[in-house]
């Protein structure tokens, strides 16, 4: 039985107090984020903002010559669309979907209004945005400095991190892409993974079969970004005073929700090996 869509499945929306669910709960809807799909290209302005709770957003740098590399992803744990409250309203990336799933979306309008409010919402998303930060600069580090080995293992630990499920609907192509290498290359990076019985692959999937095994195999920097967004975006962090456990439970369990959904369940027709 598949588990019901909740707000709560963002760690952002999740950590809102009582008064912020009840003025932003109303404008949520719910929607599909399809695999593939654009949400804004470089320049572009974003007439709203994307929480992912089951998906998984890439933001990448597309150069001249129509090379790319992601250089930060947005799950669960975040929004797309942080140029907006930053003052800068667009950005030279591209954002497009590489896990697909859902997330609620929300007016940008409605987003700048509470975060001009200066409350917690506004503090939250200052924090997050810091740990966004930490998770590009780890990229170029990382990009620049360990084997690809090691930044398949990141970028894969990263991935699950923002899903329930220790199988990835990935292919070769796609894990290049982001990476901004050959294929052969992930091929010859995953089968060393493969042999070691910390990966099994096949044709369009990726089953993680030891976690511990591939954090081993990884470089300090899925430990550096991991800890950063804990540190952050933790429990004591993001649990404003006001909200008791009690009335936390009660915003989960009570708070109407009011989302609009679109039919249809979102496109995971991802390209085979």
């Amino acid at each position: 039985m598949a588990t019901p869509h909740n707000p709560n499945q963002n760690r952002l929306l999740a950590a809102l107090t009582t008064d912020e669910t009840e003025r932003l709960a109303p404008h949520l809807e719910l929607v599909p984020m399809p695999f593939g799909e654009v949400y804004y290209e470089s320049g572009g302005r974003l007439p709203y903002v994307y929480f992912p709770t089951t998906s998984i957003v890439s933001v990448h740098y597309v150069l001249e010559n129509g090379a790319s590399a992601e250089i930060a992803g947005v799950g669960n744990e975040g929004v797309l669309g942080i140029s907006l409250f930053m003052g800068g309203k667009t950005t030279p990336n591209r954002a497009s979907v590489r896990a697909a799933g859902f997330g609620y979306k929300l007016r940008a309008q409605l987003l700048m209004d509470e975060f001009n409010r200066c409350g917690s919402f506004h503090h939250l998303l200052l924090r997050y945005t810091q740990a966004l930060m930490t998770q590009t600069a780890q990229t170029a580090v990382c990009n620049r400095y360990h084997t690809l080995e090691q930044q398949l293992c990141r970028w894969l630990l990263l991935t699950l991190d923002r899903t329930t499920s220790n199988e990835l609907v990935l292919t070769q192509e796609l894990a290049a892409n982001m990476l901004g290498v050959r294929r052969e290359g992930i091929t010859e990076a995953a089968g060393k993974l493969q042999k070691s019985g910390i990966i099994n692959y096949r044709r369009g999937h990726i089953t993680v079969l030891d976690k511990a095994g591939l954090e081993g195999q990884a470089c300090e920097c899925y430990g550096v970004v991991k800890t950063e967004f804990d540190r952050l975006l933790g429990d004591n962090q993001t649990k404003s005073a006001p909200d008791t456990v009690v009335e936390m439970e009660r915003k989960i369990l009570n708070t109407h929700w009011h989302v609009t959904t679109k039919t249809g369940e979102p496109n995971t027709n991802n390209q085979s090996y």
